[in-house]
Parts: structure tokens; C-alpha cells; sequence
């Protein structure tokens, strides 16, 4: 079986990556959410063994780990978080692999909020990239969230600014209305069939 083209979608954090990536399942394409898969393998016994190695128990509550500790252990140190990267990002690509040879379709969507950063991207035949304004994305994940702009910020100083990933992007679709967002992403996935149907 011919394995399916993969369209990476990513975007700073509050950008609406999510809402949109949801919106294309909507439409019929396959949709893989990194970040879910990765929170499932954090609880995986092998994953738990080297967290606890890499960081002590400092980031755990019992015997599992707390994920609120461990992001505000790894959001404050780029090392730290390098470490957990190195730790999640083999197993979400050998589980996304897995499940990519799976899937029917002509392509299928990776969503991922460090695609770029992890060098995920350069497995991907095409991606979209979705951006909203700094003062909305801010906002968007202090009311989602409940946290303050100071722990936002933290997050965002981790991630590419939209100008260093613009250049590497197939397609860029602006977030800041979300019926405008959909239009675009409509026209996204009429030239993505166009490609591979």
C-alpha cells in the first residue's frame, strides 16, 4: 500500500492550529494530533522510567507524573526541555509512522506545535502554517488556559516566530476570524486534492 502524503499543520501556541486541523477532519482527512499522542506516551511505563532519570521526582505526584511540574520545569530551561524533546519526539514519530501506513487516504494531516522546531517538518510533503496576531494568540491561551501572560510568554520564547516558518510553509492560513480561517483552509484542501486525487 502506497503510504498516504503527509500535511504537516502547525502554529505558534493560541494561534487556533487545533480548531483548524479539526476543521480538515471535518472534512474527511485524517487527522493526527502530536501533542495528544505525545501526553498518552508520557504515561507509557517506558517513557515514565526515562522522565523520571532525566528529571528526578521532582515531576511527579505518586507514581505518575504531574504534567503541570514537568512544563513548568521544561517552559523555564531550553536544556531541560531539549531533554524531553529528545525523550517524546522518537515515539510520536514511530507511532505517527504506525499510523499514517494505516490510513486509505491520498494524505493525511500531522498536527504539531513544534513541527518546525523539532525538524518534524522535513518529513512532511507540504505544510500549513497557521498564525493569528501576538496580542490575540496571548489572550486566546490566558482565557483557555486560566494562566497568567507571563506563563504565555514562557511558552512563546520556546517556539519560531511566524517570519522564520512563513518561508518554510506550503500554505499559510491568518486565524484571527474564524469563518475567514475556514474559507481559507476550504481552499487549501481543494488544491490539496487537486495534487494527490
Amino acid at each position: 500500500m502506497i503510504r498516504p502524503k503527509v500535511i504537516g499543520l502547525t502554529g505558534g501556541i493560541g494561534s487556533g492550529k487545533t480548531t483548524i486541523a479539526k476543521y480538515f477532519q471535518s472534512m474527511g482527512v485524517p487527522l493526527y494530533i502530536a501533542d495528544d499522542e505525545s501526553k498518552k506516551i508520557l504515561e507509557s511505563p517506558e517513557a515514565v522510567i526515562e522522565i523520571s532519570e532525566a528529571f528526578g521526582r521532582e515531576v511527579f505526584a505518586g507514581e505518575t507524573i504531574d504534567r503541570n511540574k514537568l512544563a513548568n520545569l521544561v517552559f523555564s530551561d531550553v536544556g531541560k526541555l531539549a531533554t524531553l524533546n529528545g525523550i517524546l519526539h522518537p515515539k510520536v514519530k514511530h507511532h505517527f509512522l504506525e499510523w499514517a501506513g494505516k490510513q486509505s487516504a491520498k494524505f493525511v494531516i500531522k498536527e504539531a506545535a513544534i513541527l518546525f522546531e523539532s525538524g518534524s517538518y522535513k518529513d512532511c510533503d507540504k505544510i500549513i502554517l497557521i498564525t493569528a496576531p501576538l496580542d490575540i494568540r496571548v489572550q486566546r491561551v490566558m482565557s483557555r488556559d486560566n494562566v497568567t501572560k507571563e506563563k504565555v510568554m514562557e511558552r512563546i520564547v520556546n517556539q519560531w516566530t511566524d517570519d522564520r516558518k512563513i518561508p518554510l510553509s506550503d500554505f499559510v492560513i491568518e486565524n484571527i476570524e474564524l469563518e475567514v480561517a475556514r474559507k481559507s483552509a476550504d481552499k487549501v484542501f481543494s488544491l490539496l486534492n487537486e495534487e494527490y486525487n
